[in-house]
């Protein structure tokens, strides 16, 4: 007959054997709930790629020089206006 010590020996050896396997379910089943906020979360953001972000910021490069250029203009029609 079995003491309680051996009964009890016997249940954490075999709680031993699944221990693993849980903190392993567990950690995947944390991973994939991440996984699935993250993607929620960033779908929110209304991010874009490198390439809109690159083409935008051609876009904005080219209206800075006209902006620029049309600044130098104004301040040269300015300049004759206040010359005569």
């Amino acid at each position: 007959m079995k003491g309680p010590q051996d009964i009890f020996a016997q249940i954490q050896g075999q709680l031993g054997q699944f221990v693993p396997d849980m903190a392993r379910a567990a950690r995947e089943d944390f991973e994939t709930q991440a996984r699935a906020a993250a993607m929620t979360v960033l779908s929110r953001l209304e991010l874009v790629t490198r390439e809109e972000f690159d083409v935008q910021q051609a876009v904005l490069m080219k209206t800075r020089e006209k902006v620029d250029a049309l600044e130098q203009r104004v301040a040269e029609l300015e300049r004759a206006l206040n010359a005569r």
